[in-house]
């Protein structure tokens, strides 16, 4: 009865122990999930961009290119809003790296808290759209305003100055802040050779624009907004292997340029219809569309702020 016992107590302090080992194994593996490693100094790191540029360290799988996302903001009701939403899809994707470039002179407090506490790797850049480039009184002349292209080409130029090629073959990939995403779609881009290509919901006046596609080519498009456009694309249907940014550093968004044809301008200065890579079954399924948030109405708070008052008082929105 002794020897029974004796094993019975020795098995108890087994399974106790085993037990603690797989407790502090699992906050462990969760505390790594949002805490960054330098393997440099084999030392755990926790950072966070400034106001000025810093790519964080956070766990990254070798085997897997990385996805950098270029999201140009501005100031508005719906700003925080629009990135929460698209925090909390990309902290899902594996190997993401978010360049948030904001419309203004300096970052500001909302855009940096919010990066902070999202778990994504990120950079926070800023350049001001100068006041003669924004939108006109006068509707014809909508060509000089650039929405986002002072903000994109900022994005280029920072990874061309701070990220190497190498041999996993990174992905550049514009998504604004307006879009709604399906995560398999980074997936389908992850592994571009130059230009990769799907089709996107909601746009151009249409259900959906896409690429057509014969025998695994792309051969047109199916576009009824300016279909004479060289690439008659949405900025939302396509990602650029990074490597072709580092060959061609002169390849940007233009300024002065007529509505719709940033893309294609683009697109021109990297790649021809022959190198596109249909993604998606060959573009024929939807994984991200241009939903666009509705502008609030806010006319009860004019009337407030003509009388003094805020209902924002206090509270970030």
């Amino acid at each position: 009865m002794r020897v029974i016992g004796r094993r019975t107590h020795i098995c108890k302090q087994w399974f106790i122990t085993v037990g603690v080992f797989l407790g502090v194994g699992s906050w462990l593996y969760m505390f790594l999930q949002f805490v960054a490693w330098d393997p440099a100094n084999n030392q755990p790191c926790i950072s966070f961009a400034d106001s000025h540029a810093e790519l964080e360290k956070f766990v990254h799988f070798d085997n897997l290119p990385t996805i950098h996302a270029i999201t140009p903001t501005y100031r508005r009701p719906v700003q925080k809003a629009e990135l929460t939403r698209l925090s909390q899809t990309y902290r899902q994707v594996r190997n993401f790296h978010w360049i948030v470039v904001e419309d203004s002179n300096r970052t500001t407090n909302l855009v940096t808290k919010l990066l902070r506490r999202s778990g994504i790797s990120y950079t926070q850049l800023n350049v001001a759209t100068p006041e003669q480039y924004k939108l006109p009184l006068n509707p014809k002349l909508s060509y000089i305003h650039p929405r986002g292209t002072f903000q994109r080409n900022l994005a280029l130029e920072w990874l061309q100055q701070n990220v190497q090629s190498g041999g996993q073959k990174d992905v550049v990939y514009f998504a604004d802040d307006d879009n709604t995403y399906d995560l398999q779609v980074f997936e389908e881009m992850r592994y571009t050779e130059k230009v990769s290509v799907w089709p996107v919901g909601l746009v151009g006046g249409q259900l959906v624009e896409r690429p057509l596609v014969h025998d695994g080519r792309v051969t047109g498009w199916n576009a009824a907004y300016k279909p004479q456009r060289p690439f008659p694309i949405d900025m939302a249907g396509f990602a650029v292997n990074l490597d072709l940014f580092l060959q061609h550093p002169e390849a940007r968004f233009r300024i002065k340029q007529d509505v719709g044809y940033q893309e294609s301008v683009l697109l021109a200065q990297l790649v021809t219809l022959s190198d596109l890579e249909p993604r998606a079954e060959n573009c024929t399924k939807v994984l991200v569309w241009h939903t666009r948030t509705e502008i609030p109405q806010l006319r009860g708070e004019v009337a407030m702020r003509k009388g003094g008052r805020r209902s924002d008082k206090d509270i970030e929105v």
